[in-house]
């Protein structure tokens, strides 16, 4: 049997992907999967790269298919499966042998199986891209030790994405640093898609655009400072034909979005770590109350449809694009914020100009703003990124967009969670002297919870604690 640089176990749609794209670039990999039959269904589908991949049918052959030291990449379901197959695995694999999760995992379990691995190295790195990412080149952020990041990195910068020539694949941190940056890529991602889609209901409820011209708005917002996979593709969604109906694809849609929970992770740590991410949560909500299909039917029946309509002199398209253009801005300075924040929580040193970076190609929210946001962030990674002079500037001339937007939306019942969080944190974040002086005095009064003054003195009561 030959001896494969990498070996790689589970070969659902990533995985198969992920290894076409191993062998694309040059390098021979064996492969496993519990389902023995895939394993040749794989193989043959391979054509002239089958040359580059060993099929295996046991474990043990796939240990021995590989030459020492070993790596070997899970593309299998997070959770309980990832830490079944680690311990099938652990008595074939020798001390300087690697095990390397690829998939979506919480980086509090890949925290836990690096120090329950012991001399084996393992990395967790996070893969965004999907399917094609995959196969042509995914967005790759690595955890783990720095020095078994160094082993593999060869073979993970080849198989990324590009951008200009630089891959994007960069090691995040120890442990499980690389997992918790793809977490909050996924959170930004379903903040982004949310805002997309309330614009996309302001369009088509608001005004009363079809479907087909709604995909042009979109093409020529990709064609400017929107730019980015995410608009591209909704410009497609909104272009496609349903064969059945042979109307637009998006009306025999059934308005309720998925999730695998990413983004809910990325709500939860948020609260642990104390980083406000608004708009983050709000698209969250969004997906939850998606899925209540039948209680929305009720609420209509019961309180009447909203009026919708808004008239073409109150609010129009282009400050529809500048107020997705705020949204964009405020919705990525939280996410690197979150980051900012786990980086001293966890003592990780997080590269957050590298992380903008690995961002720009490869991944679901590569978008042309990602190069500004890493020249920002290299110019002062502790400053929040709507404070950085070129998104200050953008966000001045944009923000009584979003504002119009929010208030005809409201006005007109159309929901906007995500753009109406975004817009509360930014009013937020320019008011000097909020209202939480209010909470603290409230705190007091029923607690003795104590405040600090204006005048610096810490742990004051007010009067009526006598």
């Amino acid at each position: 049997m030959s001896k494969s640089e990498i070996g790689l176990i589970g070969l659902g749609t990533m995985g198969r992907a992920l290894a076409l794209n191993i062998a694309d670039n040059g390098f021979d990999v064996a492969v496993f999967n519990r389902t023995t039959s895939k394993v040749k269904e794989f193989v043959d589908d391979a054509g002239e790269l089958s040359q580059r991949i060993t099929p295996t049918e046991t474990l043990a052959e796939l240990v021995a298919a590989i030459t020492p030291p070993r790596a070997i990449i899970l593309m299998v379901p997070a959770g309980k499966p990832v830490d079944d197959q680690i311990e099938a695995l652990r008595p074939l694999l020798d001390a300087n042998d690697m095990i390397i999760d690829a998939g979506n995992a919480n980086f509090r379990d890949t925290n836990r199986r690096a120090a329950e691995t012991g001399d084996l190295a393992f990395l967790g790195i996070g893969v965004s891209g999907g399917e094609d990412g995959a196969r042509y080149g995914p967005s790759i952020m690595g955890g783990g030790p720095k020095t078994s990041w160094d082993r593999v990195s060869h073979i993970l910068k080849a198989i990324a994405a590009d951008h200009k020539g630089e891959p994007c694949a960069t090691w995040m941190g120890e442990e499980g640093a690389g997992h918790f940056v793809k977490t909050v890529h996924n959170g930004i991602e379903y903040a982004d898609m949310q805002m997309i889609a309330e614009v996309y209901g302001i369009m088509r409820d608001g005004f009363g655009l079809g479907a087909a011209t709604i995909s042009k708005v979109f093409d020529r917002w990709n064609a400017g400072p929107l730019q980015s996979y995410l608009v591209e593709i909704s410009a497609a969604v909104a272009a496609a034909i349903d064969p059945e109906t042979e109307g637009p694809m998006l009306d025999a849609i059934v308005d309720a979005a998925g999730q695998k929970g990413t983004g809910r992770w990325t709500a939860i740590e948020a609260q642990h770590l104390a980083a406000p991410i608004p708009a983050i949560e709000a698209a969250v909500v969004a997906r939850n109350l998606s899925s209540q299909r039948q209680i929305r039917a009720k609420g209509e029946e019961l309180f009447g449809a909203a009026p919708h309509r808004i008239p073409h002199d109150i609010l129009g398209v282009d400050q529809l694009e500048e107020a997705l253009i705020a949204g964009k801005i405020i919705c990525y300075a939280q996410g690197f914020e979150m980051i900012a924040k786990a980086s001293i929580e966890f003592d990780w040193s997080l590269p957050l100009p590298d992380i903008a970076k690995v961002w720009r190609a490869g991944c679901i929210i590569r978008s042309a703003m990602l190069d500004d946001m890493a020249k920002a962030l290299s110019e002062d990674p502790h400053r929040n990124l709507m404070f950085a002079p070129h998104f200050a500037k953008k966000l001045k001339a944009s923000h009584i967009a979003l504002r119009q937007v929010v208030a005809q939306a409201a006005l007109h019942g159309t929901a906007t969670p995500a753009l109406s969080s975004g817009l509360a944190y930014f009013d937020a974040m320019r008011t000097a002297r909020g209202t939480a002086n209010m909470i603290q005095g409230q705190r007091d009064y029923f607690g003795r919870h104590g405040f600090e003054h204006i005048n610096g003195s810490k742990d004051q009561h007010g009067p009526w604690a006598d």
